[in-house]
């Protein structure tokens, strides 16, 4: 097997991250990766997870395609893409089927037919379907059944969750990604990606929650059942603790991230209300004004306390509100705010704790860095598929990233000939 990059390109309203991941065969003869390299910048042209300027966009992507091919050493053709913001939705769906073989016997072909039924259940008429992700089947009414294929019956029936994005959002988020050169193999909700990168079978087999915390938006996966239960954004932030802290405290945006980042926490309890004091003026504030730690701490927690409040809300749902064994896992760039962890557990009322990525890497500041959880969950979701492709395996994993689930995202293999049509929009 010849060495290849796998590349995950995270575009976020904050900073693009981008990182490759090189997959080769072990001394064991087994299928290995190994992160080699990454690349951040700031971003330009999106906001709250939109694109705003595909001009600016085109070329913060560029400038990390650059900087990315400078550290590995070698051009980057091809990467999965990461997309978020407000304008993702999920739904639920049921797709039925008759068994085509006279005999009865279910075969995969029967699985994407079913895949297919339920993609016409939801019927959007300006959405674009992201994944059809297969919780489970059922056939002739006997449910839960993971991998129907070489059972019989004539009746098969999917539940499934469809993730979608609102057309224009969509297109105007991959049209800003070609027009820098780079095609996309496959485009993958960010949140998606991040809960591959940073639970394991076993976490997602008990029941687990993972909640990415981006700049513009929060993430939400719920996994139970080795199956994803639910898929919600919330339009909330660590941008807006930022704003926050900027209209509690009268100064610029600039001062205020400063400030967070030096003396912020997420927990208000852990700071004594008799606290140290700063000068506004050392961080760029216009006048000098004497201020606690105690206040910002404050203010920050009752942002980051209506981010979990809304998480709560989203587990209310699907009745996992507190029931949830393997508790939450934290990830992205907002969940390393100090004290985060602590008001997760208090207001979630589960275990919580910064989720780690378990992957090879010579690069290991690269591989715990929670920041970085997104653009690592998609090198590691090819790396899913393609092993299983060379193993010959037919897979209904954790992820969703099923055999006959693969061609029902919308940029799949099966996908290019709709790749072509959005490149015929680039002048």
């Amino acid at each position: 097997m010849k060495e290849r990059l796998l590349i995950g390109l995270d575009v976020g309203t904050s900073a693009i991250r981008l990182v490759a991941g090189r997959v080769s065969v072990g001394n064991d003869r087994r299928i290995i990766l190994n992160v080699v390299g990454g690349a951040e910048v700031l971003s330009q042209g999106i906001s709250k997870g939109v694109i705003s300027s595909v001009e600016d966009a085109v070329s913060a992507i560029s400038a990390a395609l650059e900087q990315a091919e400078r550290v590995i050493g070698e051009p980057l053709a091809e990467a999965a893409v990461g997309i978020g913001g407000s304008y993702i939705s999920s739904q639920d769906a049921r797709g039925v089927i008759g068994v085509s073989r006279t005999d009865g016997e279910i075969r995969a072909e029967d699985i994407a037919r079913a895949i297919e039924a339920a993609k016409t259940f939801v019927n959007p008429a300006n959405q674009e379907i992201l994944h059809v992700l297969p919780r489970s089947f059922s056939v002739d009414g006997q449910a839960g059944i993971k991998d129907p294929v070489g059972m019989q019956g004539i009746r098969l029936e999917v539940d499934a969750l469809i993730v979608q994005g609102l057309s224009s959002h969509v297109r105007n988020f991959t049209r800003a990604v070609f027009r820098t050169g780079l095609d996309i193999s496959e485009l993958v909700y960010a949140p998606l990606a991040a809960g591959d990168a940073v639970t394991l079978p076993r976490q997602r087999e008990l029941g687990v929650c993972v909640i990415c915390i981006g700049a513009a938006t929060t993430g939400i996966v719920v996994y139970e059942n080795g199956e994803i239960m639910r898929v919600a954004t919330i339009p909330i932030g660590a941008d807006h603790i930022t704003s926050d802290l900027a209209i509690g405290l009268r100064i610029s945006l600039e001062s205020a991230e400063k400030i967070k980042r030096i003396h912020g926490t997420a927990d208000a309890q852990s700071v004594p209300k008799r606290s140290a004091v700063f000068d506004l003026a050392d961080y760029g504030g216009d006048v000098s004004e004497i201020v606690s730690l105690r206040l910002v701490a404050d203010i920050i927690e009752a942002r980051v306390e209506e981010i979990f409040e809304k998480a709560v809300a989203e587990l209310r749902k699907i009745d996992r509100e507190g029931m949830l064994p393997s508790g939450v896992v934290l990830t992205g760039g907002g969940a390393k705010l100090p004290g985060t962890v602590e008001v997760a557990k208090r207001i979630l009322r589960l275990p919580c704790a910064i989720g780690q990525c378990h992957m090879q890497s010579s690069l290991p500041e690269l591989v715990l860095d929670s920041a970085y959880s997104t653009a690592l969950g998609l090198v590691q979701w090819q790396f899913d598929e393609e092993r299983r492709s060379m193993e010959g395996q037919r897979s209904y994993g954790s992820s969703g990233k099923r055999a006959m689930g693969k061609g029902t995202e919308f940029f799949g293999k099966i996908g290019s000939p709709i790749k072509k049509i959005f490149k015929s929009f680039i002048p």
